[in-house]
């Protein structure tokens, strides 16, 4: 298990990330029209995976909007947003902010997904939600980085993700 921290409280995520140079667990997920989204959909396109806890707070928002303007700078790359916000609050959230450069996905129906990628908090105040981690996926579905942000409120490093690719 991994420890991260949600305003100084320390909380346990079930698991680490994948393993930087293994295989990309498998997933399926809701976009917000609620199609499915797995990771054999994205075969041969590199993936940033931008995981975190719920699109109505500050620091989620922000980086959902951070992605989506690097992304149209990054060639053959898709970001997919991924928490455990309903598929429909997603779609309201990018309809409202023009967001248009990444995807979303909900694990409303995948709680595996934490579980698999390291990331599910079952305890504290954020209990049941995705802890927030960058885990970016090559074209052959090889994971080529990972991040987990040690407190929750704290951005990830986008920089760092970008580099990967």
């Amino acid at each position: 298990m991994a420890r991260v921290s949600s305003r100084g409280d320390i909380v346990e995520t079930s698991g680490e990330l994948p393993t930087v140079g293994g295989a990309a667990p498998r997933f399926a997920l809701r976009k917000a029209d609620l199609s499915p989204a797995t990771l054999a959909d994205y075969a041969g396109v590199r993936l940033v995976l931008n995981i975190f806890p719920s699109i109505d707070t500050p620091t989620c928002a922000k980086s959902v909007r951070q992605f989506n303007e690097r992304a149209a700078a990054m060639p053959n790359t898709k970001v997919l947003c991924i928490s455990a916000d309903l598929p429909f609050a997603l779609g309201r959230f990018c309809g409202a902010e023009g967001i248009e450069n990444v995807e979303t996905a909900s694990v409303y129906r995948s709680p595996e997904f934490g579980r698999d990628y390291g990331v599910y908090m079952a305890e504290g105040r954020l209990g049941g939600l995705l802890a927030r981690a960058i885990v970016v996926i090559d074209e052959n579905g090889k994971v080529i980085h990972t991040e987990l942000v040690p407190e929750i409120a704290q951005e990830p490093d986008y920089d760092a993700a970008v580099a990967a690719l």
